[in-house]
This record gives structure tokens, sequence and C-alpha cells, in this order.
């Protein structure tokens, strides 16, 4: 279970959810959506990392254009793309930025806090880091990282970067290049690839899902962030 709550802009209060720990207190994991929006499935991981012991805290990063998830089903890329596509990237950059800040303020909040993204924000997550170091960063086929690392080639915060081998946005030659780039700093970056996976393998609400895939590149992610930010 969630609940939400409002973090401060200067443009207007962004509404977020908030998912805890049992143990009521726990390092932070900022989770940033996909192009859908704070859906079931990202609900669904941050559920599961609460279950690890970390304060999760979801933005609704479209929230500036009035929506809070994309509907599962035929017509969900469509949508999604739409919505990415009215989006003020300088500003989402803000807002992940600001509520970073704010999951770290928070009392319940010990340990330090990660960034985990998925395909949009996974691009998202570097970019907010970037600027506002964390502690770590999980980022799942980001889709902007291919002109950010133009930008800025590396972060100082540790950074895991997961794509798939058979991605249809993100082709292996640029993969290597993003490895090449983020490894590139003096911060840790590692970067894993599956064979056959394509992009946003890892939501089974999506054509692409790939279970296997799946199932093995979480138990890498939660593993490598759990060594960067144990829960106790």
């Amino acid at each position: 279970m969630s609940t939400v709550i409002e973090v401060a802009t200067p443009d207007g209060p962004m509404p977020t959810h908030l998912w805890t720990p049992a143990s009521g207190t726990g390092p932070g994991v900022l989770l940033l959506q996909e192009i859908f929006g704070v859906s079931p499935y990202v609900r669904r991981r941050a559920q599961d990392l609460a279950d690890l012991g970390y304060a999760v805290l979801a933005p609704e990063i479209y929230w500036r254009i009035g929506v809070g998830e994309v509907a599962d089903g035929p017509s969900m890329l469509d949508e999604g793309l739409a919505a990415a596509g009215r989006l003020d990237w300088d500003l989402a950059v803000a807002d992940a930025r600001t509520a970073l800040d704010a999951l770290a303020a928070r009392d319940d909040v010990t340990g330090g806090v990660a960034v985990v993204g998925f395909c949009f924000g996974g691009g998202l997550g570097y970019a907010a880091v970037a600027e506002r170091p964390a502690d770590a960063l999980v980022s799942f086929y980001g889709s902007a990282l291919p002109d950010l690392v133009q930008a800025v080639p590396s972060v100082s915060t540790p950074s895991l970067h997961v794509f798939g081998e058979a991605d249809s946005y993100i082709p292996m030659d640029v993969v290597a290049r993003i490895r090449d780039s983020v490894t590139s700093g003096p911060a840790p970056a590692d970067v894993v690839t599956y064979p056959g996976a394509d992009h946003a393998f890892d939501n089974p609400d999506f054509v692409n899902h790939d279970p296997d895939a799946s199932r093995d590149a979480w138990a890498t992610a939660t593993r490598w962030l759990g060594q960067r930010l144990p829960t106790g």
C-alpha cells in the first residue's frame, strides 16, 4: 500500500506516491516511471523495493500535463509517447531532483538515497543525479542516455545500467558507446545486457516482456543496490 503525498515545487504541488518498509525506516529509493506514468507495473516494483526494506517515492512526473498514468492496452504505447512528447524535459529533471531532495529529507529515510528508473525514467534519473548526486543509480534501458552522455559523459553517482541486446530503440553499438562513456568517470559504473531482450522487457504489462531476462535483471539490480544501500 502507498500513501499519496504532495511535494512542493515552485509551480505548485507535485503528487507523489510513498511506500514505507515494514520496519518503518530504511534507505530511500526515488522510483522514476516509464512513459506510461506511475502505472500498476511501477507500483508493483515500488512494493517490491519496499518489501526489501526501502522507503520508495514515485513522483507523478506527468503532473504538469495532468496525467497520472497511461492505461494498459493496445494504445498504451501511442498514448505514452504522446504524453512524453508534451513534457518539458528540463522541468521534469527539476521535478525529479526536487522529489529526491524531499525523499532524502524524510525522517524515516536512513542510510542514503538511490534512484531507480525505467526507460524514460532511466534517462531522467541519470540527468537528475548529474546535478544532484545520489548514493546509487539503477537505470533500466534509459531511453535518453544516447543523447545525454554526449553532454554529460559520466556522473559522480555509482551506477548500474541494464539493456536488452535486442532493444528496438537502443542498438548494441549505442549501448557500447554508453558503456564507454559512463565507465570513463570516477564513480563505479556497471553495464549488463540480456540476449534477445527488447526495450521495456521488465514490464509484464507490455508486449516486450521477457520473463527470464526480467527475473535475472531484477535480481542483479536489487543485489547491486543492496551492496550500496544495505537495508539492515
